[in-house]
């Protein structure tokens, strides 16, 4: 009989998950942990095979300049969907088609996505700068949704506390 591990969904306040594992990785050597120490986090999952996901590296470049120099750190992660996604060298080829810029990394074997029970793409997991997350989004409307709770997390953005409001 083959045991499985018990993994549970990461839930917010759960720590930022190892990225070590991957197959490879572009535009940086692999991140580690003290890579990423003290800044906010945005994990971005996407696939080749992804349509939406290809139409929304255009915004996380624009998140990279504005956000970048305000400490965010994004980092995606290639998940394969389907066979033909575990072709590095098109995973290479749409890196540089879309002028991905941020640190990405290809988890053929899923070591990574497991760790984060992920399953869709496109999707985005956001960490503070203590590494808890804060906020999750899949699909189309990932990035609008996932943008406003980037500022908060940036402390961009106040919250109106209930005596204000009167």
């Amino acid at each position: 009989m083959i045991q499985q591990e018990n993994l549970m969904p990461l839930r917010m306040d759960a720590p930022l998950p190892s990225l070590e594992g991957g197959t490879d990785w572009f535009n940086s050597p692999p991140i580690t942990e003290e890579d990423l120490k003290g800044h906010p986090v945005l994990i971005h999952y996407w696939a080749i095979s992804c349509g939406i996901c290809k139409e929304s590296l255009p915004d996380l470049n624009r998140w990279i300049d504005e956000y970048g120099p305000k400490g965010l750190k994004i980092i995606s992660i290639h998940m394969p969907r389907q066979e033909s996604d575990t072709d590095v060298a098109e995973v290479k080829k749409a890196i540089d088609e879309y002028e991905v810029r941020q640190p990405c990394v290809v988890d053929n074997w899923h070591t990574i996505t497991d760790r984060f029970e992920n399953k869709y793409v496109p999707a985005l997991y956001l960490f503070d700068a203590e590494h808890k997350m804060r906020h999750f989004q899949a699909g189309e409307k990932a990035i609008k949704m996932t943008e406003p709770v980037v500022q908060r997390v940036l402390g961009l953005t106040q919250t109106v506390r209930s005596e204000e409001r009167r």
